[in-house]
């Protein structure tokens, strides 16, 4: 996928009615690492402020309190160059409708100066053709077509994973830590203990052993045990030849 360079990016939410989408934007956008958000004439005029929205959020404050609420699109989108509207709707007349990654993989970069808009409709009746037909792609999230309904900060999010996924996106970030694996002494002595313990059960012929214990190295090998992985094969060995000695 093609790498841009850092450039400006807003989400511009047109109409939006109920608080709790804005909130759950703010928090879509942040877990991105954007955090320009444009409300266009939304129904509550103290959206940003009312509890709703500050709970979906969850944390995501500095969006909320860096957003900006104007009265027009001509407001919202001063500054921006590249306009991507979010459209289902069929039309007899428009930009192009693509899917996130297909469009991105489209422009070339860098695209120029200024920044890229997202611009998401109303959640009742979706965006305006007017304003469809200002932007340069109606972006269309390929869904099943037998239910195609995404509440608004689910494209939000969708949209906002696509564009830093083009930007270059995040490294995944280990949720444990790497394990130590275990060297070739450690891998030796574990089958010299396990040599040891098949003897003790009986497995094992140390008079006619044949290729086993070659075929146990390599299947080890394979693992790439780790040293916590060496120590519980250990334990095992140790615990059949006591079972076994028991037995005797």
């Amino acid at each position: 996928m093609t790498h841009f360079r850092p450039m400006h990016t807003r989400f511009i939410l047109i109409e939006t009615s109920h608080a709790g989408n804005v909130g759950a934007t703010a928090r879509a956008m942040r877990v991105m690492g954007f955090d320009d958000l444009v409300l266009v004439a939304p129904r509550w005029a103290n959206v940003l402020r009312r509890e709703e929205t500050i709970q979906r959020a969850s944390g995501a404050l500095n969006v909320l309190e860096k957003a900006r609420i104007v009265a027009t699109l001509d407001e919202a989108l001063d500054g921006m160059t590249h306009l991507c509207a979010t459209a289902m709707t069929p039309r007899d007349f428009g930009p192009p409708t693509r899917s996130p990654r297909e469009h991105f993989a489209t422009l070339p970069a860098p695209i120029g100066e200024g920044g890229m808009a997202f611009l998401f409709g109303s959640e009742r009746f979706g965006m305006k053709n007017e304003d469809v037909y200002r932007c340069h792609v109606a972006l269309s999230i390929p869904t099943d077509p037998t239910f195609g309904s995404l509440n608004l900060a689910s494209a939000v999010q969708v949209l906002a994973y696509e564009w830093r996924l083009a930007l270059g996106g995040y490294a995944v970030q280990e949720a444990t830590a790497r394990p130590r694996h275990a060297d070739a002494a450690q891998v030796a002595g574990m089958l010299q203990h396990w040599e040891q313990s098949l003897v003790d059960v009986g497995f094992l012929d140390p008079q006619a052993p044949k290729k086993l214990m070659p075929r146990l190295n390599q299947l080890f090998n394979r693992a790439n045990l780790s040293e916590e992985e060496v120590h519980i094969l250990r334990g095992i060995a140790k615990a059949m030849s006591q079972s076994s000695k028991g037995k005797s």
